[in-house]
């Protein structure tokens, strides 16, 4: 790569501000005030992302006689849940490869709640009128690589012969570019249904609205710093208060779990996203995305990339960063070396857009467990539950999250309840330093895998047949 390039990109990101988009908006809503008194409630719901959106939002629509309460440590929307891509997916397994090889025989039934969620999803969108910019215009695996392509045909064949290939159109070079236009594309899988784009925000936000609408007392600014049996409930500290509640749902995801046990399931890994400033008509006609499809390439270390309902084009993945001891830290969320590889990327996929500037650039804490999907479990018998490790693709799968939480929590065996994927959890991570270097060892094969045409080396094949992994 020629100097003067390099220069040149990273000149676009000279007055990107180190905000996440998303959350960067005039109109964004004021949180509510801290809890600072002594509260009693049926359901108490610890988080204030999506998890626990959907938990207060859901729980209030199968009971509206049920008394929720809502705490989040910062506001509503701040971490992962307004920090991701807009990416809204039907998968509850981290795509399908992940879940086939993991629950071969469930894969159907995973399959079909997803899709059902993802519908349900958009029904409460229209439902509550939550204005967050949902389009179901599906998403485009790309093959940047010739051993991409072939695996992409090769596996599109294979979910043909499954049944699992239902709204999901295989494209070669020609018919991908006709639909995104880049030198670099060599094959596509879009799935036409199967995933939304959004704003992330403005959902997280819209619930917050719809939850209050439908009675749920929201505190924001209250951290919940303990968990303790209380009679027949549970209490939870806050700094200035308490809480005592029959039932608790916590949806703390990456943040250290008031469940001491659940917390080696789950490793921050953080992931780095740029926008751009809006595209001209031109611009826009140059790159074609008229169908504004989600995309992702094939390779290990994946970009993935999107429209905004403005036409910026969001750019973001391929580093995934685990800090060393899982600690989640502001200082984590801002990195400008990653945001200067991302820009070259970006420019070497759509050369057309050659000095287009970047107006943010942001990272944030994703909750990855070994199986890259979430996992769920109870507490303090029954009365607690909880789910996390949703590996970023947390968008679409907290609702369904929500809904296990709360059947678990009402003691039911339902279709839910029932699965392996519910029943059984990840292996948990090592400690330190066998986390750090186990990761750092698994990141360097998969860097070299990308570089080798896709070829596994020992260390990988290994941890296949362990099911473990590292993905963001």
């Amino acid at each position: 790569m020629a100097p003067s390039a390099m220069n040149q990109w990273i000149r676009s990101l000279s007055e990107a501000q180190p905000v996440p988009y998303w959350l960067d908006d005039p109109c964004r809503p004021r949180p509510e005030p801290a809890l600072t008194t002594s509260e009693t409630c049926d359901l108490l719901v610890v988080g204030g992302g999506y998890s626990g959106l959907w938990t207060a939002l859901i729980a209030k629509e199968r009971d509206p006689g049920r008394d929720v309460v809502l705490v989040e440590g910062r506001e509503v929307g701040w971490a992962a849940s307004g920090r991701n891509g807009g990416f809204c997916a039907a998968s509850l397994t981290h795509g399908l490869p992940n879940g086939l090889t993991r629950w071969p025989d469930e894969i159907h039934k995973l399959q079909e709640l997803g899709a059902r969620n993802l519908d349900e999803i958009e029904a409460a969108v229209a439902r509550h009128s939550i204005d967050c910019d949902f389009e179901r215009t599906g998403e485009i695996d790309v093959a940047t690589e010739p051993y991409q392509a072939w695996e992409l045909r090769d596996w599109h064949e294979e979910m043909t012969r499954r049944g699992l290939a239902e709204d999901v159109e295989y494209l070669d070079a020609e018919q991908v570019r006709e639909q995104v236009n880049s030198p670099t594309f060599q094959a596509g899988l879009w799935d036409r249904r199967g995933v939304a784009m959004l704003h992330p925000a403005k959902l997280a936000w819209g619930l917050k609205r719809a939850a209050r609408e439908l009675g749920v007392r929201v505190y924001e600014h209250t951290p919940a710093l303990s968990l303790k049996p209380y009679g027949a409930g549970m209490a939870v500290r806050t700094p200035y208060g308490r809480i005592r509640a029959r039932r608790v749902a916590l949806g703390t995801n990456i943040f250290p779990s008031l469940v001491r046990r659940v917390r080696p399931y789950t490793v921050p890994v953080y992931d780095y996203a740029l926008m751009t400033e809006p595209l001209t008509a031109d611009q826009l006609a140059s790159v074609g995305w008229k169908n504004r499809q989600g995309l992702g390439d094939s390779a290990n270390q994946f970009h993935y990339f999107r429209l905004s309902a403005d036409n910026r084009v969001l750019w973001g993945g391929y580093d995934a960063i685990y800090p060393y001891g899982g600690r989640v830290r502001a200082e984590y969320d801002d990195r400008p070396e990653t945001y200067a590889k991302l820009a070259g990327h970006f420019f070497t996929c759509f050369p057309q857009l050659e000095g287009v500037r970047f107006s943010h650039a942001w990272g944030g804490a994703i909750d990855t467990c070994s199986r890259f999907s979430a996992f769920f479990g109870t507490a303090h018998q029954g009365r607690v539950t909880y789910a996390a490790g949703y590996t970023g693709l947390g968008v679409g799968a907290t609702r369904f999250g929500a809904d296990v939480m709360l059947d678990l929590l009402s003691g039911e065996r339902t279709e839910r309840t029932e699965l392996q994927m519910v029943r059984r959890k990840p292996l948990p991570f090592p400690p330190e330093p066998f986390a750090w270097t186990g990761i750092a060892l698994t990141k360097w094969s998969l860097a070299r895998a990308d570089a080798q045409a896709g070829r596994r080396n020992l260390w990988l094949r290994t941890m296949d047949r362990l099911g473990l992994g590292f993905d963001s």
